[in-house]
C-alpha cells in the first residue's frame, strides 16, 4: 500500500494556516470543540478451510469538526478534506453555539512521550509471506490432532494518523499502528464437534506474535479448548460460589462495571453507580483502574480523540467510588478534569467517554488457595459473548471454558455455563483476590452506542460468592 501522508493538512491542499483560521470562525463563541484530521491504511487476510476466502486492503482519510455548547455538540464530517468541505462543516456545527458561556476551554496539556512506534505494520511481511504463515498454521493445526475439522486463520493491520486541531491554534498528532492475528478450530468426533480460539495483538508490527514459537502456542492453546470442550458435561444451574479466572475474564469487569463508570452515564443520572462517589461500591479490597498509558497495549493511546494525554485512572480503591472515565465535555459539565478517554470510532463519529485498559488490580492470594476455599462451586476459565443493561448493572455472560469445582479441586469440564448477576452487587460479592493479575492478549473491541474501539482487560484469580449459573443441566 502507498505510504501515508507525512502532513495530513499539507498534504491534502487545505493547509494548516487555512485549517486553523476555518476552525477558529467555526468554533468561535463555542465553549469546546476541534478539527479531527484522519489517515487510515488496514488490511486483513483470512485463511478458512483449506484456502484463502478473504483479503481487503482499504484507505481512507476524512474529518470530523465538533463545536461543543454546554451539554449540546454540533457535529459535521466529510471524507473529502478540502477547503469547501470544511466550510460547509463550519457552517453545519454553528447551529449549537446559541447561548454559549463566552468562555472557550484550554487546551490539554502536551504529551510527554510516545506509548507506541510511528512505524506502519502493513510494511512488514509481504502480502505472500502472510497468505504462507496462514497456510502454515492451517497444516499444523490440522496436523496436531485428527479430531480437527475445521481451521481459520486471520491476519489484521491499521496504520492510523490523526491531526487535532483547536480553535486557539493548539495542534496535536499521533500516529497509531495496530496488528491483531487469531486462529480458531472446531474438534470433533463422531458425537460431537466443540470449538476453541486463540487471539493476540497490540500497538506494534507483526514481529513478536506471528515467530514459530508463539503462532504454535497459539494453535496449541485453540486446541487444547477445544478438545477440552468436547469432554464437557452440560453445566448445572443455580446458585453457586465462582472463581474467574486472571486476564481475559476481566471482559466481565469491563462490561458489568466499567461502562457503568464512564462519565456520561453518570453525569445523566443513568449508571448504577450515579451519585455514589466516595460511597463503598465493591468488596475491600477491590481496586480498579482504567489505565491507558500501557506501552504497545491494544486499548492504549498517546493522547485520545480529544487530543488529552491518557491516564492511569483510579475509578475504585480498596472498594471505595473515587473516580470517572472522562472526556472534555462530561468532565467539564461535572467540575471534574479529562482523563484521557475521549475516542470515537473514526472521524465520522464524534467522541465519547470510552475505556482504554480497564484493570482489577492484584491481591494477596494464591490461585490455589483461592480453589481450595470452595466446596461446591464453578471455575469461569474463560469468557465468550455477554449483555449488559448500563442502567440497571444487570449482566449474562457465555463461558467459552468452565469447569465445577468440589472440594477445592477443578472436576469435569462444563458446556452452556452462563453467569447472570447485577455488576454492582457482584462487587460486593468478592471474597477473595489473587496475586496473579494478568493482561488480556489484545484482542478486544468495545461497542457503545453504535462505534466499535480497540480495548484492553485485565484481572487476577478472584471468588464471588453466590452468583447466579444458568446452565442446561435443570
Amino acid at each position: 500500500m502507498s505510504d501515508a501522508p507525512t502532513d495530513l493538512l499539507e498534504t491534502s491542499g487545505l493547509g494548516l494556516e487555512k485549517a486553523r483560521k476555518i476552525t477558529a470562525e467555526a468554533l468561535d463563541g463555542a465553549d469546546d470543540g476541534e478539527l479531527f484530521v484522519e489517515y487510515r491504511q488496514s488490511e486483513g487476510l483470512v485463511f478458512d478451510n483449506g484456502r484463502l476466502k478473504a483479503a481487503n486492503c482499504d484507505t481512507s482519510q476524512g474529518f470530523g469538526l465538533r463545536a461543543v455548547v454546554g451539554d449540546a455538540a454540533g457535529y459535521a464530517h466529510s471524507g473529502e478534506l478540502s477547503e469547501a468541505a470544511l466550510r460547509r462543516a463550519a457552517d453545519a456545527v454553528g447551529v449549537v453555539k446559541s447561548g454559549h458561556s463566552g468562555t472557550y476551554a484550554a487546551a490539554p496539556a502536551p504529551a510527554t512521550q510516545s506509548l507506541y512506534t510511528a512505524e506502519s505494520p502493513l510494511a512488514g511481511p509481504t502480502f505472500k509471506q502472510k497468505v504462507a504463515l496462514l497456510q502454515e498454521i492451517d497444516a499444523y493445526a490440522r496436523a496436531k490432532d485428527p479430531r480437527v475439522q475445521q481451521v481459520t486463520a486471520s491476519l489484521a493491520a491499521s496504520w492510523q494518523v490523526v491531526d487535532i486541531l483547536r480553535a486557539d491554534g493548539h495542534r496535536v498528532r499521533d500516529v497509531r499502528p495496530m496488528v491483531r492475528m487469531s486462529v480458531s478450530l472446531v474438534a470433533g468426533n463422531n458425537q460431537r464437534q466443540e470449538s476453541g480460539s486463540f487471539g493476540c495483538g497490540g500497538r506494534e508490527g507483526f514481529e513478536r506474535f506471528i515467530t514459530p514459537e508463539n503462532w504454535q502456542a497459539g494453535v496449541d492453546e485453540a486446541l487444547r479448548q477445544a478438545l477440552v470442550n468436547l469432554e464437557a458435561v452440560p453445566a448445572p444451574a443455580g446458585t453457586f460460589d465462582v472463581v474467574l479466572g486472571s486476564g481475559w475474564p476481566g471482559i466481565l469487569l469491563h462490561e458489568a462495571v466499567g461502562h457503568g463508570l464512564e462519565g456520561d452515564f453518570n453525569r445523566k443520572k443513568t449508571s448504577a453507580f450515579a451519585g455514589l462517589m466516595g460511597e463503598r461500591v465493591a468488596a475491600p479490597g477491590v481496586t480498579i483502574i482504567d489505565d491507558g498509558t500501557i506501552a504497545d497495549r491494544r486499548g492504549s493511546l498517546t493522547v485520545d480523540d480529544e487530543g488529552t494525554p491518557t491516564s492511569r485512572t483510579t475509578l475504585i480503591e480498596d472498594g471505595i467510588l473515587v473516580g470517572y472515565m472522562q472526556d472534555r465535555q462530561n468532565a467539564r459539565l461535572m467540575g471534574m478534569e479529562p482523563t484521557g478517554n475521549g475516542r470515537r470510532e473514526s472521524y465520522a463519529h464524534i467522541p465519547m467517554p470510552r475505556m482504554t485498559n480497564t484493570v482489577m488490580l492484584s491481591g494477596d492470594k494464591e490461585q490455589g488457595e483461592i480453589f481450595e476455599s470452595v466446596k461446591d462451586g464453578i471455575y469461569a476459565a474463560s469468557f465468550g459473548g455477554g449483555q449488559v443493561d448500563i442502567t440497571s448493572g444487570k449482566f449474562v455472560f457465555s463461558c467459552t471454558e468452565a469447569y465445577r469445582l468440589r472440594d477445592g479441586k477443578i472436576g469435569e469440564p462444563l458446556k452452556g455455563a452462563m453467569l447472570i448477576g447485577n455488576g454492582p452487587d457482584a462487587l460486593t460479592r468478592i471474597s477473595m483476590i489473587g496475586n496473579d493479575m494478568e493482561l488480556d492478549r489484545g484482542l478486544g473491541t468495545c461497542g457503545k452506542q453504535g462505534q466499535g474501539v480497540p480495548v484492553g482487560v485485565g484481572q487476577p484469580s478472584m471468588r464471588i460468592n453466590a452468583l447466579t449459573v444458568g446452565g442446561t443441566d435443570v
